[in-house]
């Protein structure tokens, strides 16, 4: 298994959710100022519409910057371990939570474990994360990032799950603060640990 395997999971779970019964934010308990990057002017403020087949490899391809030629790998981990199956009625790829959540929670942080590093700019992750922020009496001192020049927070240096979370987070809400709780279950701290599996697995059962 690839570290890029969950990233595609949890982008078939947030498409899942806009699919089958789109939400705003602030439904799913994403505050609105939810990005942690500097939007330029003039930009579009909110979520890139859902292209024609957001399933097509090309669109998991631009939506996760997984490359379309490593896209069908990931598929075909996913499903020879049970983290993905087929649709019964579509027959397009959807993520198994319930397996997706068990090896999340129990698994990850030691197959794909996260050590905080040098200070830099970036993306805020974990307890930084707008998820996760004020959630806690006190995420402590350290502000967790993924490094990125347009990143709105200095913090220590944390390597996200796959080289491309940074782009594919900055039109997904959803995805961005999945991947900011995986840091938090990652980063093995007891309590924002214990607080970012039960929003998670809210989360990836669409109750969020």
């Amino acid at each position: 298994m690839k570290s890029q395997d969950i990233l595609l999971l949890l982008k078939l779970v947030s498409l899942g959710h806009r699919i089958s019964g789109p939400n705003s934010g602030a439904a799913k308990g994403i505050p609105d100022d939810w990005r942690g990057w500097a939007v330029a002017a003039g930009a579009e403020a909110s979520p890139a519409p859902a292209p024609e087949d957001p399933y097509a490899l090309r669109a998991l391809a631009e939506a996760t910057g997984i490359s379309k030629s490593e896209l069908s790998g990931v598929l075909r981990r996913c499903m020879a371990v049970g983290l993905a199956k087929p649709d019964r009625k579509t027959g397009r790829p959807q993520a198994n939570t319930k397996a997706l959540n068990e090896f999340i929670a129990y698994g990850l942080k030691y197959v794909f474990p996260a050590k905080p590093g040098p200070m830099v700019r970036g993306i805020p992750t974990a307890h930084a994360a707008p998820v996760l922020s004020g959630r806690l009496l006190s995420g402590g001192d350290d502000i967790y990032v993924w490094e990125d020049a347009e990143g709105n927070a200095k913090g220590q240096r944390v390597e996200p799950l796959f080289k491309s979370v940074p782009i594919a987070v900055r039109r997904d809400p959803e995805l961005y603060a999945m991947l900011a709780l995986v840091d938090a279950i990652r980063l093995g701290q007891e309590r924002e640990s214990a607080l970012a599996k039960k929003l998670l697995e809210q989360h990836l059962r669409g109750t969020a």
